[in-house]
């Protein structure tokens, strides 16, 4: 593999379902990758054990292929030649990492208990503040720069709990280039000293990362805002293992926003507004408690993929669909905004209407035939499961649905007669001169060789005409008879695709409750 080979990871932690800002960053890197002909990477950040929830690392496998952003190699992709890919299984590899920045005099041993954690706090929020282990309170903590060298040993060969924390010195600055916000700088006052390795032998999140994305020769690195105050250690931890020249360009996502625009977008709002924030149904392990995915919604991947590019991204030009290779080939980070990305779930839903209506009438097809079977139990040779009727409904149906399952829920009445009316639309709509409308039209329909609405349609409004009707009374009441609901697909389509027998039929069984319920 060349040194110089674009590489980008996706690394979350197995600690619950994979919410859709986690997705998208792993979109970017993806897009990004596959752009410069590099490779994508899974990488599972598990060093908090305690955190660990059993069966989120399918979940995240699961989520990734069914949004088709497939990496080149990691858990559940098969092995590189960086492999293992979950960090508890690198846990060798990280601890000479931090005892060599001991060693260079960039980190040092804390012995600290959680207890006097505690005392610091509270002492610290008597005052008003938040405590920060850092150069102005690490020489009043119990570690290896405040204690004498021969109490420190002691204090290791006796094993002794520790962890190894980051030494920053302070008035200094810390400057980089991120791909999305541009020139950064921070002073290292506002920096704490970050625990590099945990008293188990862990390492945190800031330095496993950084040896996993050496090791794994990572060239960008794409995460949320949320990490930016960090970066500066992380910084800092590269300079102190002389590995500078090697950090990856880093790039730091807006966050998704809530609907209205305040607050970052969480699990809660989602079930709160009943929209999903998860690709898949996850279900809670501990609870059972189940939270809907965009999967399980209906909603097909391509969409859903769409319209999480452009939360936060834009090409620069009007142009709103994309496959995922034009999005391969548009994709800058140029072009993602540095504020928050407010998410609409109506937008959303348009996304998969636009993806649904440019199905292959037979992909729709089947699928509402099997909807239709599942639901009525109809036999192999009835006419409604018949390609053609089904094409016509699919027809009839696709200009108003968003969701495949719209086509049935939607359109039931094309395969059943209606069950109840619109009765409050049929009060407002009927009047007793109707009566004579139908004596007229239902001998005429039963004597029509072609039942086609180019036939239909005029002799239905030449009729109500000459009899001095409302064509808008006559219309919505002859649409009610025939499906039950006010609103719905073309009219005179749906009586072309039911034909004169049902169409009938349907119109003497509204006749009949309009005269039992008058």
């Amino acid at each position: 593999m060349e040194s110089n080979k674009v590489r980008l990871r996706f690394a979350p932690s197995p600690t619950g379902p994979l919410h859709m800002g986690g997705v998208r960053t792993a979109l970017y890197s993806y897009l990004f990758a596959k752009q410069h002909g590099g490779d994508f990477i899974l990488r599972i950040e598990d060093t908090d054990q305690n955190r660990f929830v059993p069966g989120a690392e399918q979940y995240i496998i699961d989520a990734l292929n069914w949004c088709g952003i497939i990496p080149n190699e990691g858990v559940g992709f098969g092995d590189g030649k960086h492999a293992p890919y979950r960090q508890s299984e690198r846990k060798p590899l990280y601890k000479q990492y931090a005892e060599q920045l001991i060693g260079s005099g960039h980190a040092y041993y804390a012995f600290d208990t959680a207890a006097d954690m505690e005392i610091k706090r509270k002492q610290a929020e008597s005052t008003g503040k938040s405590f920060m282990y850092d150069a102005q309170t690490r020489m009043q903590m119990q570690n290896s720069l405040s204690q004498p060298a021969s109490e420190v040993n002691n204090l290791l060969n006796n094993n002794t709990p520790y962890v190894i924390r980051l030494k920053v010195m302070p008035d200094n600055e810390v400057a980089f280039d991120d791909l999305v916000r541009g020139h950064v700088v921070f002073n290292t006052n506002i920096v704490d000293d970050k625990v590099l390795l945990k008293s188990d032998g862990m390492p945190t999140y800031h330095l496993a990362h950084i040896v996993d994305d050496y090791l794994m020769q990572i060239t960008h690195a794409v995460r949320g805002e949320e990490w930016l105050p960090s970066a500066p250690a992380h910084i800092l931890i590269y300079k102190y293992l002389g590995w500078e020249s090697k950090m990856p360009h880093y790039a730091h996502l807006p966050l998704l926003l809530k609907p209205d625009g305040h607050g970052k977008l969480s699990k809660r709002d989602g079930d709160r507004l009943g929209f999903p924030v998860f690709p898949l149904n996850w279900t809670d392990p501990i609870t059972a408690e189940i939270s809907s995915g965009y999967r399980e919604r209906g909603y097909l991947p391509q969409a859903f993929v769409n319209m999480l590019a452009l939360l936060g991204w834009n090409s620069g030009t009007t142009q709103e669909l994309f496959t995922m290779p034009q999005l391969i080939n548009a994709f800058s980070f140029k072009h993602i905004h540095k504020a928050g990305a407010k998410f609409d779930p109506e937008k959303a839903k348009w996304f998969n209407e636009q993806y649904v209506r440019a199905l292959p009438d037979a992909t729709l097809v089947d699928h509402l035939r099997n909807d239709v079977i599942e639901s009525y139990k109809y036999s192999g040779d009835d006419v409604r499961l018949t390609d053609s009727y089904l094409i016509k409904a699919v027809q009839l149906l696709k200009p108003r649905i968003q969701f495949l399952h719209d086509m049935h829920s939607m359109g039931h009445y094309l395969f059943e007669p209606p069950q109840t009316y619109d009765t409050d639309a049929l009060q407002k709509k009927w009047n007793e001169n109707q009566f004579a409308f139908y004596d007229v039209l239902l001998p005429q329909l039963n004597t029509q060789q072609s039942f086609d609405a180019t036939v239909i349609e005029p002799l239905v409004k030449n009729l109500i005409k000459e009899m001095g009707l409302k064509m808008g009374d006559v219309i919505s009441c002859l649409r009610i008879f025939i499906s039950g609901k006010s609103s719905g697909v073309d009219l005179f389509g749906m009586i072309t695709l039911l034909g004169k027998t049902e169409t009938t039929q349907r119109i003497n069984n509204g006749l009949q409750f309009i005269k039992t319920n008058n």
